[in-house]
């Protein structure tokens, strides 16, 4: 049961990192956008300043197998961490059984059916990211589709772990992991609402009325 951070902000994951509780990160071309930098520069900082870090996703952007395992080649070569992170089409998926036959992890990205996830399992995928939010959009279940996805995976033995990403609410955190999510990649301002709830916050402050009266000496 792992948590990624979903965001390009080297404070917002600076401030995550500093609580132990964050295994990774992954990145989009609109986070890279919103943080006013490029995408190599982002990855090697992260690369360099959270060792312990599993995963540092890095997105190609191309239309075709080549420029997107070139791109991820020159990714990979920023540290062992990195994972490359590709859509879910045709050229996405060639691209995915390249990188991984070389021992590269790889994600697939975009995973709106378990049909998608099956191409990408059997494209040696490391990470599959079905993306709840998004389904849930389309009148869809983002819940099912994961728990879809892991009963086909638990049948056949495969080893491609389930990322649950497009993940908005703390409700959908924590139905991703009962669905039988692997991983969760969450905004900072979702992983800060786990922590809060109307019960803790009444009996901490029923501790500390009572402790003010314990006797000191």
């Amino acid at each position: 049961m792992k948590l990624f951070l979903d965001t390009a902000d080297i404070e917002e994951i600076r401030a995550a990192h500093g609580t132990r509780l964050i295994d990774g990160v992954t990145t989009n071309p609109t986070l890279i956008l919103r943080s006013g930098r490029t995408l190599p520069d982002v990855a090697k900082q992260l690369v360099d300043e959270f060792p312990n870090f599993e995963s540092i996703s890095t997105e190609v952007v191309a239309d075709n197998v080549a420029d997107m395992v070139n791109q991820g080649l020159a990714y990979k070569r920023l540290g062992s961490s990195i994972t490359i992170k590709l859509p879910c089409t045709v050229e996405g998926l060639k691209a995915c059984k390249n990188l991984s036959n070389s021992g590269i992890k790889t994600n697939v990205t975009l995973i709106f059916s378990a049909a998608q996830a099956i191409l990408a399992a059997k494209a040696g995928a490391t990470y599959v990211s079905p993306f709840v939010g998004r389904v849930d959009d389309n009148s869809f279940d983002g819940i099912k589709l994961i728990e879809e996805i892991k009963n086909i995976y638990m049948m056949n033995g495969v080893e491609t772990q389930i990322l649950a990403a497009s993940v908005r609410t703390v409700r959908q955190v924590t139905d991703s992991f009962l669905a039988g999510a692997d991983i969760v990649t969450l905004p900072k301002a979702t992983l800060d609402k786990m922590y809060k709830h109307i019960l803790t916050d009444a009996g901490l402050a029923q501790f500390e009325k009572d402790w003010a009266q314990v006797p000191k000496t």
